[in-house]
């Protein structure tokens, strides 16, 4: 092998990529990549924050600087090189980037080889439930556009639900998909509000059932402090575990067998301790 000449092609490659504007998709933090002549090359950005589509121009063989923003038909072409699928957002795991998972499960495991939650990346404000095409580069999940074929009552039904903190079991709608049912437990689980109504509703069926009624509750890590009044309005203050509603504290004396009740038992018990 010469030697010479191999580094004489090194050196003109170097050149050619300082001399190279490219497009390229970038998350904040991350790197920005290109191919020339047969080499990828990975760049971080500058400025070191951004987040978006950018036209690049390499500095040196670690830096490449924002020199333009690519005009919707550069971006296009550059989508059209990826594979596309449809998904359903779920929620924003940080910045642009989005949780998102597959409307047709068997479709993506055929063209994938799995279906499961995607993080989707440069997500153009997102909203959960709603769908989208997302492309998918070998590596990474890109947001291409929101698609408008599916029924958008079908996104708002899901929201409603959500908003009413319905739990999986009673979710039932007309055209609800398995897809659409794993979506849902998948946001609930990250929903910090779903989660603190369906802790109101859990609290609040116990003591109905036992003859009571909820004024409100405090989060206490493992336990809620909850404050309820019997039939007659008397009030009452208790200790109530997460895990099973099992009683830690009961707000009155009953002689170290607080634990033997629960929420619901608990009404009964301090309406007749008498």
């Amino acid at each position: 092998m010469d030697i010479r000449k191999l580094l004489n092609q090194i050196a003109a490659q170097e050149m050619q990529l300082k001399e190279t504007q490219f497009l390229a998709p970038c998350v904040r933090g991350g790197l920005v990549r290109t191919r020339v002549a047969n080499i990828i090359y990975s760049f971080a950005p500058q400025p070191r924050n951004f987040e978006g589509w950018g036209i690049f121009q390499p500095v040196d063989e670690k830096f490449a600087r924002v020199v333009d923003e690519p005009s919707l038909p550069q971006l296009a072409e550059y989508l059209k090189l990826l594979k596309p699928l449809r998904l359903r957002l779920a929620y924003a795991l940080r910045g642009k980037t989005w949780l998102a998972y597959p409307v047709n499960e068997g479709d993506a495991l055929q063209r994938f080889g799995v279906a499961k939650p995607f993080a989707v990346h440069l997500v153009s404000e997102g909203a959960t439930f709603e769908p989208i095409i997302a492309r998918f580069d070998g590596n990474s999940w890109w947001f291409d556009d929101y698609d408008r074929r599916p029924d958008p009552l079908l996104t708002e039904n899901l929201k409603e639900h959500l908003k009413n903190a319905t739990s999986l079991e009673e979710l039932h709608f007309k055209g609800i998909t398995p897809e659409m049912r794993s979506l849902y437990q998948l946001t609930t689980k990250k929903t910090q509000a779903f989660v603190a109504k369906t802790d109101e509703q859990r609290l609040r069926k116990a003591l109905r059932m036992g003859g009571g009624q909820m004024r409100e509750f405090r989060d206490r890590q493992d336990h809620w402090v909850v404050e309820w009044t019997t039939a007659d309005g008397q009030r009452h203050t208790s200790a109530i575990s997460k895990s099973d509603l099992t009683v830690i504290s009961s707000g009155i004396c009953l002689s170290g067998r607080d634990r033997d009740f629960d929420l619901q038992s608990l009404v009964g018990v301090i309406e007749n301790r008498d």
